[in-house]
């Protein structure tokens, strides 16, 4: 069919529609498949594991948690201006419109097939989802050429128009009730095990009664979030194993119930993500329930030369931390309940690692499937061929969060306060100066372990006019926290965290 007279801006519209109606039928079929199947998700994936880290870096410094949100709008405005041109070129030429839409499915198509534990019903969305848009696009074409004849444009628009929004609205029901197919059943109907070693009680006094102060503990819904994930894995307790083979004497395969019944550790344990900027809130505090990695490390055998334990999530994500450090008696656990409910889904349901004094990149596998003890010689982890360093034990640093940076306190006693962290070291002292003069030492408050940051306070008689307020911290090994900066790549943030008030 010869589409010459149509319009081009015509057929950007009727573009939009297509690319609209593939992507709900793909959510349509997603509902089968799986969410992480639908087209959106997978090629969203593939650039979340392709992009440099630079963009990585920008994406995290930029929209924090918010990062992957972000990439899918992104993709879709992408999607939507790709949609627009082939649509435009089909007016001169409908193959041209076609072999468009083709690359758009071939290319979510591959995106599914290369995913780990891919199957063939992962390719159905972007299959179906193609076929179906392009039928939309040489239907709606047809249309406007009928319309065109009779002078009747707007019923053209209007009709693309409707096609957009009613694929617009079978997409989110699509995804709608994908997301309700999760398990957030079976995450409700579980039990935690009474631990066999509590936690030990959080003293008086280590949380400050300051506003604008951090908690000690930050509540589940406000722990930081940082994966790869734009689909975060639905993974039933019920089928749930957990495999430690590679260079072992005894390889082990466990089951949740089997994982519930052994003895038990409950710990507050800070975790901190590498992309954490100086003064940034990448970082936070659970009571976390699990069950310790060195007692099954210690069943498993590890044979001489397994450096390193590879830690595999269902996704195929991985991270690599050391034998050494894992068995070295800190408590490393595989985790299930964090705050007193079991982990919730977006952090990791049913079992995490949870690796006090290690960035997560190189400890913290959420959705955990696999242990495998190997060598960093023979296998390097998710992060380490993209730039970051193997091995990334946490460095000591500290942060100002009140005053915040830019305000305007009053005059007089005015209380700074924020918090320190050098996970399995502990903190000894926290220092505060005011405009280069000499630093003051700040009060601590009290810890249930030196697995947990520190909260600090420290009260400064504020004269009017413009400051400028840093922070530094000591750990218990007699290391004060560097003032070099240094950006979070390759294996974390330095610097002294610096702030700005103007005091009335």
């Amino acid at each position: 069919m010869n589409n010459a007279r149509i319009p081009r801006r015509f057929g950007a519209v009727a573009g939009l529609a297509a690319a609209a109606v593939a992507l709900g039928v793909a959510e349509l079929v997603a509902i089968f498949s799986g969410p992480q199947s639908a087209p959106l998700v997978v090629v969203g994936d593939v650039v979340v594991d392709s992009v440099p880290k630079s963009v990585k870096n920008f994406a995290v410094s930029t929209f924090g948690t918010h990062d992957k949100t972000a990439l899918l709008i992104g993709t879709t405005i992408l999607l939507a201006a790709f949609a627009a041109l082939i649509g435009a070129l089909a007016t001169r030429d409908q193959r041209l419109g076609l072999g468009g839409i083709g690359v758009f499915g071939i290319i979510g198509i591959v995106a599914a097939a290369t995913r780990p534990n891919a199957g063939p019903g992962s390719l159905f969305p972007s299959l179906l989802g193609a076929v179906a848009g392009g039928a939309a696009m040489v239907l709606l074409l047809r249309r406007h050429e009928a319309a065109s004849d009779g002078g009747d444009r707007r019923r053209f628009l209007m009709e693309s128009g409707g096609v957009l929004a009613g694929a617009a609205v079978v997409g989110l029901v699509g995804r709608h009730i994908t997301d309700r197919q999760n398990v957030s059943a079976a995450r409700s109907a579980l039990t935690l095990p009474t631990p066999a070693s509590p936690a030990p009680p959080v003293p008086a006094g280590a949380s400050l009664n300051v506003p604008g102060s951090t908690g000690f503990v930050t509540p589940n819904n406000d722990f930081y979030r940082i994966d790869t994930s734009l689909s975060v894995p639905q993974v039933d307790p019920a089928t749930w194993t957990l495999r430690i083979h590679g260079r072992v004497r005894n390889p082990m395969t466990l089951t949740f119930n089997q994982l519930l019944a052994r003895p038990t550790i409950e710990r507050y344990i800070t975790l901190s993500c590498v992309s954490n900027e100086v003064g940034g809130n990448l970082i936070s505090t659970s009571r976390f329930l699990g069950v310790r990695l060195k007692d099954l490390l210690e069943e498993a055998g590890p044979m001489d030369g397994a450096d390193q334990v590879v830690g595999r999530a269902v996704d195929g994500f991985t991270t690599g931390s050391p034998t050494e450090v894992l068995m070295d008696g800190r408590d490393a656990m595989l985790a299930f309940g964090m705050n007193g409910k079991p982990l919730p889904i977006e952090h990791g349901f049913p079992v995490r690692m949870v690796v006090p004094g290690l960035y997560g990149y190189v400890s913290a596998t959420k959705w955990l499937a696999e242990l495998e003890l190997t060598s960093f010689s023979d296998f390097s982890a998710y992060w380490v061929p993209r730039g970051w360093s193997q091995q990334a034990p946490i460095k000591t640093e500290s942060r100002i969060d009140t005053p915040r940076d830019g305000s305007s306190p009053r005059r007089g006693q005015v209380t700074v306060a924020g918090v320190a962290w050098a996970q399995h070291r502990g903190i000894s002292k926290v220092e505060v100066r005011v405009d280069q003069g000499p630093w003051q030492q700040a009060t601590l408050a009290a810890v249930p372990s030196v697995d947990t940051w520190r909260l600090w306070s420290w009260t400064w008689p504020a004269t009017s006019g413009d400051h400028q307020l840093q922070v530094r911290a000591t750990d218990n090994a007699g290391a004060t926290q560097t003032a070099d900066e240094a950006p979070p790549d390759p294996d974390g943030a330095t610097g002294w965290h610096t702030i700005n008030v103007s005091v009335n």
